[in-house]
């Protein structure tokens, strides 16, 4: 898995994993030209969508409803160093028991970037000097 990040305008960057594209931006009040997420709302967007892959897999499987479906996931910044000391999943999913509420909150809990939270990856970083390769995008 891999997704090339470069810098636009601004404070604008752009993420491109195979062949699609998302511009990060930052919020006029913050020097930028609102033009896309932050990377922190990315990330509460690409946790959502992980878990709403899994919680549709579970109500699927069941022969349960998806139309009305939605999940809300929020975040508390804060700490020293800044970051996300809290991140809230709330799924909203009509007509479902209580029984079934238990198994949607177990599908959710399966989502990869939930586990990913919990038992978090090592991260390595390093600078490479020359100049940078040209992303060949294939169709074939």
């Amino acid at each position: 898995m891999e997704v090339l990040i470069r810098h636009g305008k601004g404070e604008q960057s752009e993420a491109v994993a195979r062949l699609h594209r998302v511009v990060c931006d930052q919020p006029f009040n913050e020097g930028g030209d609102n033009r896309g997420m932050t990377p922190p709302e990315l990330m509460l967007a690409a946790m959502g969508c992980c878990a709403m892959h899994y919680a549709a897999e579970y109500l699927r499987a069941r022969n349960l409803a998806l139309d009305d479906v939605e999940l809300r996931v929020t975040a508390e910044k804060g700490g020293h160093p800044a970051r996300l000391v809290e991140i809230g999943i709330e799924v909203h999913a009509p007509g479902v028991s209580a029984h079934q509420q238990e198994g949607l909150i177990r599908a959710v809990q399966a989502c990869l970037l939930h586990r990913t939270l919990l038992n978090p990856p090592r991260v390595k970083i390093g600078v490479e000097t020359s100049p940078a390769k040209e992303l060949v995008e294939s169709t074939a």
